[in-house]
């Protein structure tokens, strides 16, 4: 089984994220800054040895390649910032792509806006995403045609990896695609596997053509979110709608007018949300699971944010264990994704921290050689 981490270039300055959030900013500002919010929240989380590394050195890279390389991981899928020719964080992977790291990868295109929402209600847009048409869709394909004819980049059925954030964003993805796999094997880089990310689009329009893709990856823990919430989104839903009609009928009051920041963040249980995925069935016939570590976005949204409590190095491998085992049984994949190498600020990390060493990564060596993956 090809374990993937999903890997944040975020730690490295650019000149607009100086512009936008202050000068020197990278990740570690969050992870850094991040407060306790209720008793027993374990924030801030501090890297081993206190290690705020700057991911334009390759050493770094390479040291994290031989991490997780040594601990049973099998590549890293890492994001690619692309805005109609405007790239931000580019630096990481094309200098890994330069370097000669002995680790796969593969490329995941995160397709919205950049916006100021994670630390702003005002959803700002900083960067609009535009997606163009055929002159547009060459560009960005010639862009990534270096990393795809590289021997490290990672194949599913000899075809191409690449996966996309939120699908349903691209009106015209059925036609870029065609354009992009035509012009790979025209280059001799063969056929493109598409996969996409967020399953939003699978629950909220399932009339919605997905046919273009190979696969969706059940991205954890937000999939458990979203398929735990909408059992009961119907009832609310209905509720909310009734308060809003009252409230505006009678006192010309919008629900909007009534929104106030939070106090404290939402708060999941780690059993109950591993549980949960756990028993549900794959979302489609080609679902690919995902594993996660932990969450906790306060560091970016504060109070604003949500957290998952009672994660433990040992619950942690006791239930990779069961989802290697249900990836077996349940789903027609050998690849498992992981959420995630390096999100420090939504504490998704594998990486070493202060509090459990390599302890995350013993856990993914443990599980994968008890179910005879290693």
């Amino acid at each position: 089984m090809k374990t993937i981490a999903f890997y944040l270039p975020q730690f490295h300055r650019i000149p607009e994220n100086d512009k936008w959030w202050g000068e020197g900013f990278t990740e570690w500002v969050n992870v850094k800054n991040a407060q306790p919010l209720f008793d027993g929240h374990e924030q801030p989380k501090m890297p081993f040895n206190k290690n705020y590394y700057d991911l334009t050195d390759v050493e770094v890279m390479k040291w994290q390649a031989t991490l997780a390389k040594k601990y049973g991981i099998f590549g890293f899928c890492m994001y690619h910032y692309w805005f109609d020719g405007h790239l931000l964080l580019e630096k990481p992977v094309e200098n890994y792509l330069k370097s000669d790291i002995d680790f796969p990868f593969c490329l995941c295109w995160p397709n919205e806006h950049w916006t100021n929402a994670w630390v702003s209600g005002e959803n700002k847009v900083l960067i609009e995403q535009r997606y163009g048409s055929e002159k547009e869709w060459r560009d960005h394909y010639n862009y990534l045609v270096p990393f795809f004819k590289d021997s490290r980049y990672i194949r599913k059925s000899g075809k191409i990896l690449f996966v996309i954030y939120r699908p349903e964003l691209i009106s015209e993805r059925k036609e870029m695609f065609e354009c992009w796999n035509r012009w790979a094997v025209e280059d001799g880089i063969g056929e493109i596997s598409f996969m996409f990310q967020r399953p939003d689009v699978l629950i909220n329009k399932p009339n919605e053509d997905m046919s273009m893709f190979d696969n969706v990856i059940e991205y954890q823990p937000y999939t458990a979110f979203l398929t735990k919430s909408r059992k009961n989104f119907s009832v609310l839903k209905k509720i909310k709608n009734n308060v809003g009609s009252f409230l505006e009928k009678h006192f010309k009051i919008s629900a909007g007018d009534l929104r106030v920041a939070r106090k404290t963040p939402v708060v999941y249980d780690y059993d109950e949300l591993w549980s949960h995925i756990l028993s549900e069935k794959p979302l489609t016939d080609n679902s690919i699971p995902c594993a996660f570590v932990n969450w906790d976005n306060t560091p970016r949204r504060g109070a604003n944010g949500s957290v998952i409590q009672g994660m433990t190095v040992e619950k942690f491998e006791f239930y990779l264990k069961k989802l290697i085992q249900k990836t077996r049984d349940e789903y027609k994949s050998d690849f498992l994704f992981m959420f995630a190498w390096n999100e420090w600020a939504e504490g998704g990390y594998l990486e070493p921290d202060d509090r459990n060493g390599t302890g995350y990564l013993q856990a993914i060596y443990n599980a994968l050689k008890d179910t005879g993956e290693l």
